[in-house]
């Protein structure tokens, strides 16, 4: 099993936000902060050369899900930059190898592209780096699988500060594309006007003014969702530890009440004295061994009921027919030599 795990994960968080808070993408700014974190140190705790294998294995699919979206641009490259990093600080020879899913691999070259065409050449140059060392693995999944074995995969947590904002409608909508909007309103206002039995109202005059605003209301409304309400997370938070002791209270005292009363007798059991039900909790005692007094008083019992059933009843004349007459016993004659 790998250990510390939550503070591998939240180290490589820190370095990322740190990466972050500079707005650059160049390497040598990572690797100033790789260097003022002594992050090259995190292959140091492991001596064993099978628990190296897999802390490698865990911080390097650990980090390949920053590389790929809903994370920005920014966080993307620097997690680019770590997995360069990592894999050329390993301890172990011949290194651990870069797992990375096919479908994965699409979206990283889709990146390539975009740092490319930004003119962001340290993360093409990287990225080629890595394919020069062979050190990514390709599979057909992101986690490695086992015949008839189930693992527990954990989701890992999307951190919202990671993510990009949605911009798309403050893109497609600019000042370039409204003014041109506008001359070109303006246009088929003219000509439906000029058209003979056409109403004028007919024609949203203020459409390109809406449009503006609606864009405007949009970002707005954005920034506000952004901003955590902490007065409301307190209020909550109050009210939930209220709702909860007052619950906890109500079920002690239900399962007390449940518990120490008598179980009820139905209508025609009345007459019957009501008992607890504390059998559960006696223990039943072990039969006794029969003392040798018993054992032969039960003897002598037995011995004289034989007795008088044989004076009674004898097995033969069972089978014989009432009106018979018995037969009487002769005695044998003894001859005397």
């Amino acid at each position: 099993m790998i250990r510390c795990k939550q503070q591998v994960k939240d180290d490589c968080e820190e370095l990322l936000a740190r990466f972050q808070k500079t707005e650059s993408v160049r390497f040598e700014v990572f690797a100033k902060i790789w260097r003022e974190m002594k992050f090259y140190e995190i292959f140091y705790g492991t001596t064993e050369r099978v628990e190296g294998k897999a802390f490698s294995r865990h911080i390097f699919t650990m980090v390949c899900e920053y590389l790929l979206p809903p994370y920005t641009f920014q966080i993307r490259m620097g997690a680019l930059y770590l997995l360069y990093a990592l894999y050329n600080e390993q301890l172990l020879r011949p290194k651990v190898q870069i797992q990375l899913a096919l479908k994965d691999w699409e979206e990283v070259k889709k990146f390539e592209k975009e740092a490319a065409a930004a003119q962001h050449f340290d993360g093409v140059y990287v990225l080629q780096k890595l394919l020069s060392q062979h050190a990514f693995w390709f599979a057909a999944t992101p986690h490695p699988l086992t015949y008839k074995l189930t693992r527990k995969v954990e989701k890992q947590v999307v951190v919202e500060d990671f993510i990009e904002r949605t911009s798309r409608p403050q893109e497609l909508i600019n000042s370039e594309l409204l003014e041109e909007l506008s001359n070109v309103h303006e246009h088929y206002e003219r000509y439906r006007l000029s058209l003979d039995q056409v109403d004028g109202h007919l024609v949203n005059r203020d459409l390109v003014p809406q449009l503006g605003q609606a864009v405007a209301d949009f970002s707005n409304w954005q920034g506000k969702m952004e901003t955590p309400v902490k007065e409301e997370e307190d209020s909550g938070e109050g009210t939930s530890q209220k709702e909860s002791s007052s619950r906890a209270l109500l079920l002690a005292s239900i399962k007390s009440r449940s518990f120490g009363q008598a179980v009820e007798a139905s209508k025609w059991r009345q007459h019957r004295k009501v008992e607890m039900d504390v059998s559960s909790n006696i223990k039943e005692r072990a039969p006794r061994k029969p003392t040798l007094k018993s054992k032969a008083a039960t003897i002598v019992i037995q011995s004289d009921i034989k007795k008088e059933t044989a004076k009674h009843t004898t097995l033969c004349r069972l089978t014989t027919p009432a009106d018979k007459p018995e037969e009487v016993s002769r005695k044998k004659i003894e001859f005397k030599w």
